[in-house]
């Protein structure tokens, strides 16, 4: 294993073991390489190696210390990656979100608060009556972002937020290219608020599962990729019928 690799590894494992906390400001590089049985500069490769991935913050002057060590500080590492993919891995990336987003959809209209929810209609209200697609898609990650942060779990919402870039694309693409996309995302937006506000999970996540999915088809259709039979149907559920079941 490379040098660098075990001084992580070390470094790591006082994390875990509780014997450096959030916060927690590592001793002096000579005392810590020391201790840890490592040169100073595998150390200090080390180091900068966990400063990228938000594990350890250098302070100029200061020193280094353990980061909050949050979710959303956490996974910020893994939306930079995802920044990475490829035209061909957005389906993907859809897939994941039609996994997700109903969970989190569903979370919300359990956990969220009338406040939040009092703001996520309002966010709704400031659309126009006919929006430019840029507009629309601004809306749309701003109202999802909004969800997911209400579904009380900063791990679903992180991993949602590092999701939305990749997806975003194909939304502009789709209001572009199909007639009534527009219409469509407004009007399952106001079902999912609607169901959100109303106290009703299932419901929420049917319409979040709709909502996805309706991305999803489209582009599968524009890619010659259409027959995907986890793909549901995109009509919504009846008024009256048993809410969609949460696809997998």
């Amino acid at each position: 294993m490379p040098v660098t690799d075990v001084a992580i590894d070390k470094i790591k494992d006082m994390i875990i073991t509780g014997e450096l906390a959030p916060g927690d400001r590592l001793p002096k590089e000579a005392e810590l390489a020391q201790r840890l049985g490592l040169s100073r500069s595998s150390l200090r490769e080390a180091v900068k190696a966990l400063c990228l991935i938000r594990v350890l913050d250098v302070r100029q002057g200061d020193g280094t210390y353990v980061t909050s060590l949050e979710p959303n500080l956490l996974l910020d590492a893994m939306t930079f990656v995802v920044d990475f993919h490829r035209d061909d891995t957005v389906l993907d990336f859809l897939a994941v979100r039609r996994i997700l987003e109903p969970a989190a959809t569903a979370l919300a209209a359990l956990h969220m608060s009338d406040a939040d929810i009092a703001e996520l209609g309002a966010l709704l209200s400031e659309l126009e009556d006919s929006p430019t697609v840029e507009a629309l898609v601004a809306n749309d990650l701003q109202f999802h972002r909004k969800i997911a942060d209400g579904s009380g779990n900063p791990v679903l919402c992180s991993l949602l937020d590092s999701l939305s870039g990749p997806t975003a694309r194909a939304r502009i693409w789709r209001g572009l290219t199909q007639e009534g996309a527009v219409a469509k995302t407004r009007e399952q937006h106001s079902a999912i608020y609607e169901a959100i506000a109303a106290r009703e999970p299932e419901l929420a996540r049917s319409w979040a599962t709709v909502h996805v999915a309706g991305v999803e088809q489209w582009l599968r259709n524009a890619l010659g990729t259409a027959d995907d039979p986890t793909v549901l149907d995109q009509t919504g559920p009846e008024p009256d019928a048993e809410p969609a079941a949460e696809a997998s």
